[in-house]
């Protein structure tokens, strides 16, 4: 499959592919397991390797204190912040100092934290959950700054040449869903989601260009979310018996559709993104049900890899009441991205243009806590989408113990 080919035509159908982008970061902020605890797996002890250069600020713009709100994701940022500078060396030897804002999911505090920025004179701004990007991004990058995100939410996201992805949001999604249908030899998937706004249409504009050059056939079913029992909806939409059924939506949506499988499809494979595996969904639908299911992912919290390891060890040391399994992950990812890129900085005083110079340079950088993703920032991940660090997945298997197995790095 070509997928560059399949992402340009696609846009070109779309103007509104940031509607499907929202509506699966607001699945992910809706089930945060932020009050649960659990044994996330082995540690190890952190390095000592203090930061001694001069401070580079680095704006953290966080979904908290409004209808939409997840500390876990400043707490999983901060986390990070406090591991570069007392373990991780700094950022190139930089101490970093993190300006935090908090936005309450629409556009007055959203400004608000965008102005701040500018005037703190951050060097660069990371924001890694919400859907606030369409408003933010032009005041941030209007000043020169440059601005960084793990998932695209807005087009404007997608091509700033201020605006740096870690990953390829909605559009990773389904490139990798079209490229594991193909491969496992599947000739039907259908996508499940809600009415809200024009997400299914974005889906659609974007996803079935992608599955036709795979060579298979992708069926969008619209679910009214004021339906409290759409599996009629669903059976209906499953008449033609497909060899798999993705569901893009938030908790409740992920619990409605994988119950309504359950009865009328049980053998359909599943493809899942992070929203539909959260505990919240575990708990409403069993265990038994996601076992088998394919798991769409930016990290793997369940893996013992190396750089695994030290996102539980940093949370355990800095974060030890926030849940390692939940969402903090997204904080700390971009957090210690940026410190990553951050090692060809110059010894002296680092600005904006500096910082915007290193994500440019980036190449093949590791993303943190997820094993064998790599994005690179000069704009060639993926042409027509010059923002976008990388178009890759993780695919993994759920386990009966909801542990993922059998893990691959699809269109890298």
């Amino acid at each position: 499959m070509n997928a560059s080919i399949d992402i340009r035509r696609a846009v070109r159908s779309t103007l509104a592919v940031g509607a499907a982008a929202a509506l699966l970061l607001g699945g992910l902020t809706a089930c945060s397991s932020d009050d649960e605890s659990s044994s996330a797996g082995p540690t190890t002890t952190l390095a000592d390797d203090p930061a001694t250069g001069d401070t580079i600020k680095i704006g953290f713009i966080a979904p908290e204190g409004g209808q939409v709100t997840v500390p876990s994701v400043r707490e999983g940022a901060e986390a990070a912040a406090q591991y570069v500078n007392a373990n991780g060396g700094g950022i190139g030897g930089h101490k970093l100092e993190l300006v935090v804002c908090k936005q309450h999911e629409e556009p007055a505090t959203a400004t608000k934290c965008a102005n701040e920025m500018v005037e703190k004179k951050v060097a660069a701004v990371v924001t890694p959950l919400g859907a606030q990007g369409a408003v933010m991004l032009p005041i941030i990058s209007g000043a020169g700054i440059p601005y960084i995100a793990q998932a695209p939410v807005s087009q404007a996201e997608m091509v700033s040449p201020d605006a740096f992805m870690i990953s390829g949001g909605i559009v990773g999604v389904l490139a990798a869903e079209a490229a594991t249908a193909a491969k496992d030899g599947l000739k039907k998937v259908t996508v499940l989601i809600g009415d809200t706004g024009d997400a299914a249409a974005s889906v659609k504009a974007l996803g079935e260009p992608m599955f036709a050059r795979a060579g298979v056939e992708l069926k969008v079913i619209t679910i009214p979310t004021s339906t409290a029992d759409p599996t009629p909806q669903i059976a209906a939409g499953l008449a033609d018996n497909p060899d798999a059924v993705t569901i893009l939506g938030d908790t409740r949506q992920c619990i409605q559709g994988i119950k309504a499988l359950e009865s009328a499809a049980p053998d359909v494979q599943k493809y899942l993104i992070a929203s539909c595996l959260d505990q919240p969904v575990v708990e409403a639908v069993g265990e038994e049900a996601l076992s088998g299911a394919k798991a769409f992912t930016t990290v793997n919290l369940t893996s013992d890899d190396e750089s695994v390891t030290l996102y539980r060890s940093v949370m355990a040391e800095y974060a030890p009441d926030t849940d390692p399994q939940g969402l903090g992950y997204l904080g700390y990812q971009v957090v210690m991205a940026v410190a990553e890129v951050g090692g060809s900085l110059p010894a002296g005083g680092v600005g904006p243009e500096q910082m915007k110079a290193a994500l440019k340079s980036a190449t093949d950088v590791p993303v943190p806590a997820a094993p064998g993703l790599t994005f690179t920032c000069n704009g060639k991940a993926m042409p027509q989408l010059p923002s976008l660090c990388s178009k890759a997945m993780l695919v993994s298997t759920v386990g009966d113990d909801l542990k993922f197995t059998d893990t691959v790095v699809v269109n890298k």
